[in-house]
């Protein structure tokens, strides 16, 4: 999935490595995010909350050492609004999974790709790139045959819920992206997104409470995914990516970042056993090679967390 996160400050240890092997470890991470909440049987807030707030130690740390090299203050508002997106791309992910299966689930998030641009033009006057309207028609038929809309064989227990549910994630994460890019500038990166992920847990927290499927006390098995996705799907995806996409090319980082959704559905397959349909693999296609096209065009600085 081609996003934008913001960029944490990384220890130089990351620049004795080619920036393509940095990225593609970051993207691998990322990819097996869908698979840990697959696999800890959590429910979408439950992973939500959990994730947030395991990742909430290192990211203050991050922070702290942020605020000692550079003075500004990030805004609070708008990041907290913008976390408050990224908590509904968390929950309705983590829903969507199990019910149209870990590499779809991922691949539905592309719909970002077209709502951000639409956003940055409808309150930013931003006028879309050529590329970008070319790639729409495709990219939102990609997502019309991977989500299962177009007939019967999709796979999951309930395939057009499960893609509806990670249509409405990508959304969440849309806000997200366009209300963190105005937050804040260079040197306030980890303190906005600490901010955004109080805010994220805390939608988690909103909407599991009221529906009871919020778990403050899951099994041993299940925690200890939960604490795995906080650790390779969050913090270790978002710091590798992030000391990568500096050190290359626009469209070499484009290209990288769609090792993400290539790789959960290959995960999928191999480690979980889904067998999503043909139709639903000709979509994933079309889906990933609207977001190449589109995204050749113009900076790639960025990536989804997970």
């Amino acid at each position: 999935m081609t996003t934008t996160a913001p960029r944490p400050t990384t220890a130089p240890l990351t620049q004795r490595f080619d920036p393509r092997l940095l990225a593609a470890l970051g993207s691998l991470c990322i990819s097996l995010s869908s698979v840990f909440i697959k696999v800890s049987h959590a429910s979408g807030s439950t992973s939500a909350f959990w994730r947030c707030l395991l990742a909430l130690p290192v990211l203050l740390a991050l922070a702290a050492r942020e605020r000692r090299k550079s003075g500004p203050a990030p805004r609070v508002l708008l990041p907290l609004l913008a976390g408050a997106g990224l908590g509904l791309d968390f929950v309705l992910w983590g829903e969507a999974i199990p019910r149209v299966g870990a590499g779809i689930a991922t691949v539905l998030l592309a719909v970002q790709v077209v709502l951000v641009p639409l956003l940055a033009f409808a309150f930013l006057r931003e006028r879309p790139a050529k590329r970008f309207l070319v790639a729409v028609p495709v990219l939102l038929g990609g997502v019309v045959l991977a989500g299962g809309f177009a007939g019967r064989g999709s796979f999951g227990p309930d395939p057009v819920t499960g893609a509806v549910l990670a249509i409405l994630a990508g959304a969440g994460y849309a806000g997200y992206l366009f209300l963190i890019r105005l937050s804040g500038g260079a040197g306030t990166q980890a303190r906005s997104l600490v901010l955004a992920t109080i805010s994220a847990g805390a939608v988690a927290v909103a909407l599991g409470v009221p529906t009871g499927t919020l778990d403050l006390t899951p099994s041993p098995a299940t925690f200890g995914w939960l604490l795995t996705l906080a650790v390779v799907g969050q913090l270790a995806g978002w710091l590798l990516i992030s000391a990568a996409l500096p050190r290359m090319s626009a469209t070499t980082g484009a290209t990288l970042m769609l090792l993400q959704p290539v790789g959960a559905v290959l995960l999928g397959i191999g480690l979980l056993g889904e067998t999503p349909s043909a139709v639903q693999l000709i979509g994933c296609a079309g889906v990933v090679a609207a977001v190449c096209f589109a995204g050749g065009g113009r900076s790639a600085d960025g990536d989804r967390p997970g």
